[in-house]
């Protein structure tokens, strides 16, 4: 506490009190007021930024003269020289490259993007003002390298480089530092409690492993959102869009979208702001009744598992549930199951609001802030099961004490999952709660039986036969829309207990702290940062999620870091800037890792850069990896953490046909409580029995599965790439190699209850090993298990962005994105990888802010190649689709308001993003801003 102490005393002390202060006022060639833009002296991190009128104040303790350079999205930079005490400067800024704007994301400290030493794509309050797409967020889908999957209406997922899933944990989202995700899930549920759009500041997206500065989630990118400071910009500001939604599935229904932002300053010294947003609509139905398991199946067949139909699940082989009676075939019967659509009413809803105190004790850049947030919601999630995510809560409280050479910040993140259930499970237990499982295999095999002992007078074919049983074991089945089944529904999804019900318990949260000092304004010679960062985890899921039914499962993992950064002139025509980086990340959990970053960027002739980085990264398993333990039908989840497998047990008896008779006289009992250990040690792979040896028969085709507990990840990446002005077009393009090690993925087992998958142990009086006569019986377990491959994992792409005006300033851009996986997928059937990204992606854009007076356009398109799904939940192929948005606005200066008339996926060709989600049909809006010039 001591030292501590001494630090933050050290910290005050940096501050000098001989202070030079520069006024100003922001404008563009119209005179509107430019708020936002950046203003900092040049060779320094010391800035600030303009408010809501366009005006500034900028105080340092560095004498005159010196340069003050001022930068605003799509504007050319200005640079002006302040030669006294209390100036004030006039600017008037000209629409310009956009390799002048200002980032910080990428070395943590003010630089523009032409000379960021790392890929960056910017998106800023003009881009927020002309995006087409029907909110901020979904415009993202348009930068280059960028990625964005439609979950449902209120929820997309952003990541870059491939591997993802809508549990993207390889992928961080900041809002003003805070990571948002969600700690049960690990990981963000898009903007459900990002930022209100009139409160955007702006948006950069890192791309790639950024773990030198970032720690050990920011592994395949990161994404920041900074909201506006009350300082800076002080007002009231609003919008209201109204409009509908449309999609073949549910029709068309009503979309409305509203926010506040109220923020004020009181003093120098004393500010507040308070957002609030509201958003609901309908979500994007799933309907897809086709096979989950591309094996051309439909409900005529007996095994049949539709892809969103939920109940189907459940499967047994029912001549082993008969007991081995020869009559009855040998072939497996899923139960019949309930469509999603008559399972959740499809409600998207999204309530987001923070507030924060801020406070400047000697009205210089020296701030002290208190921030919360809180945001709640239903929507649709897809995991390893579909999620009705139902009053949903979130909460973030921040408190953060910087300045422009520092901060000291502190944060806890808490869930509480509502009302959410798993509609997979509501499907079977609604099933169950008419009609136990042994019930009605019972029913249906002796209806089959029958059949065949009375000698089939009616000449039935064996499909015949099975549809006869069928109809028997579903007589009285309770049907959609009838007050049975809905009392039913009621009781199901409020019950926890998997068994019986589906609804999801949780109450996690994690506690983050981190700190940054820049000492480039103690010296001259480079710019030198140290930082570090401190999270602890506490999940409390009640068992429905996690292996935590005795309590809270608690760990912890710390970091730190330094950066050191240097210009050098090497002539006249040619500047060089080198960074490095080194960080040190530790888990409780596991052994310390470091992670390294080197960069050189060349300046030449003012106009290029060619730049060139090494960077690692590396993720820890996530809390899910870890500790989940969660049985979602077809297979059990179980985390690969060393503790975890056994405290996942499940029970299994003779009465519900999970365990066999012969299974029962093995273990010398009907019913049987059995851990996930197997999962690690005891199993074989899922690919070797369904596919070798149920064709064999031969235990020589069993492979041993017994896949390792789950270990870090790493990532080295290497990247070329190239910024720069070609007389009127604007180039930005890049290259990366990236080499996956000990690369975390899932692997399909299976354990049997009984004997050892070496085979020595065999079925007494004979020479049949008795895993395989567990295997024979039914009698095991399919788990999917998170576990590291020892086959290195490679991939590589690139993306090229150009932009132009054409016509007379007309804006025109246009971008290409390529992906690769360089992994051999048929070698190695039991690694699942899920890449999950096209191979090519082209996108672009076409508008003019100023048209005619007051009136401006803007229409994007954007097209994706085809490409393989591979997630939890199912895998599929995803179609090429190409989407244009499109919006007009008006603009009114009396009012500094703006009307837009607008449409997302404007020519309707549905399209879906990922396997067994809804399609993405169309929304078109009318929004009403005010106050956000």
């Amino acid at each position: 506490m001591k030292t501590a102490l001494n630090f933050f005393v050290f910290l005050l002390c940096a501050f000098s009190y001989s202070q030079t202060t520069i006024k100003g006022t922001i404008t563009d060639n119209s005179g509107i007021p430019l708020p936002g833009a950046n203003v900092f002296i040049e060779g320094s991190t010391l800035g600030t930024t303009s408010d809501f009128e366009g005006k500034f104040t900028l105080t340092t303790d560095q004498n005159p003269p010196f340069d003050v350079v001022i930068s605003y999205t799509g504007f050319e930079n200005v640079i002006v020289e302040v030669t006294r005490d209390n100036q004030i400067i006039e600017v008037q800024m000209s629409e310009g490259s956009s390799l002048d704007e200002v980032v910080v994301s990428a070395s943590r400290t003010p630089e523009r993007v032409f000379e960021s030493p790392v890929t960056v794509e910017r998106f800023g309050i003009k881009d927020v003002k002309t995006t087409a797409s029907a909110d901020f967020y979904g415009g993202l889908e348009n930068l280059k390298g960028i990625d964005v999957n439609t979950n449902s209406l209120t929820f997309k997922s952003i990541n870059a480089r491939g591997f993802a899933d809508f549990a993207n944990a390889r992928f961080m989202q900041l809002v003003d530092g805070m990571d948002n995700s969600a700690p049960a899930l690990n990981f963000p549920l898009g903007n459900l409690i990002g930022l209100v759009e009139t409160d955007v500041q702006s948006i950069e997206i890192l791309p790639g492993a950024a773990s030198g500065l970032y720690g050990a989630n920011a592994f395949n990118g990161i994404l920041f959102m900074r909201s506006k400071n009350p300082f800076d910009f002080p007002g009231i500001r609003g919008y209201v869009k109204q409009g509908m939604t449309s999609q073949d599935a549910a029709g068309e229904n009503s979309y409305t979208d509203i926010g506040v932002s109220v923020a004020h300053r009181f003093s120098d010294k004393f500010a507040a702001k308070f957002n609030v947003g509201y958003l609901k609509g309908t979500d994007w139905a799933a309907n897809n009744r086709s096979d989950k398991f591309n094996r051309g199946l439909t409900r005529e067949n007996t095994d049949y598992d539709g892809i969103n139909v939920y109940g189907d699940e459940v499967s047994t082989n029912i001549r082993t549930a008969s007991g081995g009676l020869g009559i009855i075939p040998d072939v497996n019967v899923s139960r019949t199951g309930y469509s999603e659509m008559d399972l959740t009413n499809y409600n998207a809803e999204s309530f987001k609001a923070d507030w924060g105190v801020y406070y400047r004790p000697w009205a210089d850049d020296f701030e002290i802030q208190y921030v919360g947030k809180v945001g709640s919601g239903n929507t649709i999630y897809q995991g390893a099961n579909r999620y009705n995510i139902k009053n949903f809560f979130l909460q973030q409280h921040k408190i953060e004490v910087k300045n422009d050479n520092f901060f000291v910040r502190a944060y806890v993140n808490e869930d509480d999952a509502g009302d959410s259930y798993d509609m997979v499970f509501t499907g079977i237990n609604i099933n169950r709660a008419w009609k136990s499982d042994a019930d009605w295999f019972g029913d249906y095999i002796q209806t089959f039986a029958g059949i065949e002992l009375s000698g089939n007078p009616q000449g039935l074919t064996d499909d015949q036969k099975h549809d006869a049983a069928r109809a028997v074991a579903d007589t009285g089945r309770l049907l959609p829309g009838t007050q049975e089944f809905q009392n039913v529904f009621n009781q199901v999804v409020q019950n926890p207990d998997l068994s019986e019900g589906s609804l999801f318990q949780d109450n996690s949260k994690f506690y983050h702290s981190d700190a940054n000092y820049n000492f480039g304004h103690l010296w001259d010679f480079a710019e030198v940062q140290v930082g570090g960062s401190y999270r602890t985890y506490s999940l409390n899921s009640d068992g429905t999620i996690y292996t935590d039914n005795d309590g809270a499962i608690n760990y912890s993992e710390f970091g730190m870091y330094t950066q050191i950064q240097k210009n050098v002139e090497i002539s006249d025509l040619v500047k060089m800037k080198l960074t490095g980086s080194l960080r040190y990340d530790k888990s409780e959990l596991f052994d310390g890792f470091f992670s390294p970053r080197l960069s050189a960027g060349f300046t030449i002739a003012e106009d290029h850069n060619i730049r060139a980085s090494f960077q690692t990264g590396f993720r820890n398993p996530t809390t899910q990896n870890l500790y989940i333990g969660l049985d979602v039908g077809r297979a059990v989840l179980v985390g690969g953490a060393s503790d975890n497998p056994e405290r996942y047990t499940k029970q299994y008896s003779v009465s519900n046909g999970t365990l066999s008779p012969f299974g029962a006289a093995v273990l010398g009992s009907p019913s049987v409580s059995i851990n996930g250990v197997g999962a690690y040690n005891n199993s074989f792979t899922a690919s070797s029995v369904s596919d070798d040896f149920s064709q064999s028969g031969n235990p020589a085709d069993l492979e041993i599965g017994n896949p390792n507990l789950a270990q870090p990840e790493q990532v080295s990446s290497f990247e070329l790439g190239y910024r720069g002005k070609a007389q009127r077009f604007i180039i930005d393009a890049s290259a990366y190699y990236n080499i996956y090690q000990d690369f975390l993925a899932n692997e399909n087992v299976i354990a049997p209850f009984y004997g050892d998958v070496e085979l020595t142990q065999t079925v007494p009086g004979t020479n049949t090993p008795l895993a395989v006569a567990a295997v024979a019986n039914g009698d095991f377990q399919v788990y999917q298990t998170y576990t590291n491959t020892d086959k290195e994992v490679r991939s590589y792409g690139g993306a090229i962005g150009i932009s132009t005006q054409v016509f007379n300033g007309f804006d025109l851009s246009a971008n290409y994105t390529y992906s690769r996986l360089d992994f051999d997928l048929e070698a190695n059937p039991n690694v699942r990888v899920g890449f999950n990204t096209p191979e090519h992606k082209v996108k672009a854009s076409f508008g003019k802010t100023d048209l005619f007076e007051n009136f401006g356009f803007n229409v994007s398109w954007r097209w994706s190649d085809n490409y393989f799904w591979e997630s939890n939940f199912g895998d599929g192929e995803v179609p090429a689709f190409n989407v244009v948005d499109a919006q007009i606005n008006y603009d009114i200066p009396k009012y500094k308001s703006t009307l837009k008339l607008g449409a997302s996926n404007l020519l309707q060709d549905e399209y879906f993003t990922a396997f067994g989600t809804g399609f993405v049909g169309s929304i078109y809006y009318l929004s009403l801003t005010i106050n956000n010039f």
